[in-house]
C-alpha cells in the first residue's frame, strides 16, 4: 500500500509540472510573440555573442539588466520540465541533457515564430542565454530536489526506522 501511495504522490507532481509548464509556456508565448512597433527594424543577430557585447557596452546596470532578463525568461522551464517528466530515480546527467535540450528547443520555437511578428528579430544570443538560463536553474533546484525525494521515499522503507508519518500512511486505505 505504501507504493499507492507514492505513486499518488508522484502523479500530482507530474500533473502539477504539466499545468504549471503548460500555463508558463503560454504566459512566455504571449510576452515574446507581441509586436513591437517601432519606425526602424535593426537586421537580426545571427552572429554569437553580438547583443551580449553590446549590452556589455552599455554600462554595468542596463547590462545586467538585459543579460538577467534573457537568463531568466526560460529559467523556469529548468525546474518545471523535470517536474513534468515526474521521475525522481532518474540519472542526473541525464536530466540535466533532456532538460537544457528541451529549453534549446522551446527557445529556438519562439525565436523563429518571433520572425513572423512586428518588430520581432531572430536573435542568436537570446538562445543563449535562454538555453543557459534553463541549464542554471536546473543545475541549483533539480538535483537537490531529487536528493530529499529520494531520502523522504527510502527513510520509510529503512529496517529499524522509527514509527512514524510514513509507517501511518502504508496502513490507511488508498481513496477510491
Amino acid at each position: 500500500m505504501g507504493g499507492v501511495q507514492h505513486d499518488g504522490f508522484k502523479y500530482r507532481v507530474r500533473a502539477a509540472g504539466l499545468l504549471l509548464t503548460a500555463a508558463y509556456l503560454a504566459f512566455a508565448a504571449w510576452l515574446l510573440l507581441r509586436p513591437h512597433y517601432v519606425a526602424w527594424v535593426p537586421s537580426p543577430n545571427l552572429r554569437p555573442f553580438g547583443t551580449i557585447r553590446a549590452d556589455l557596452r552599455m554600462g554595468t546596470g542596463q547590462a545586467a539588466r538585459h543579460l538577467l532578463a534573457g537568463l531568466g525568461l526560460l529559467a523556469p522551464l529548468g525546474i518545471l520540465l523535470p517536474m513534468a517528466g515526474g521521475r525522481i530515480e532518474t540519472s542526473g546527467v541525464a536530466s540535466f541533457v533532456r532538460t537544457v535540450f528541451a529549453g534549446l528547443m522551446v527557445s529556438i520555437s519562439f525565436e523563429f515564430t518571433q520572425t513572423m511578428v512586428p518588430g520581432q528579430l531572430f536573435d542568436v544570443d537570446a538562445l543563449i542565454l535562454n538555453t543557459a538560463g534553463v541549464a542554471l536553474a536546473h543545475l541549483l533546484v533539480v538535483p537537490a530536489t531529487r536528493r530529499h525525494l529520494r531520502r523522504r521515499e527510502l527513510l520509510p522503507q529503512q529496517e529499524g526506522a522509527p514509527q512514524g508519518r510514513g509507517e501511518l500512511r502504508e496502513q490507511r486505505p488508498a481513496p477510491l
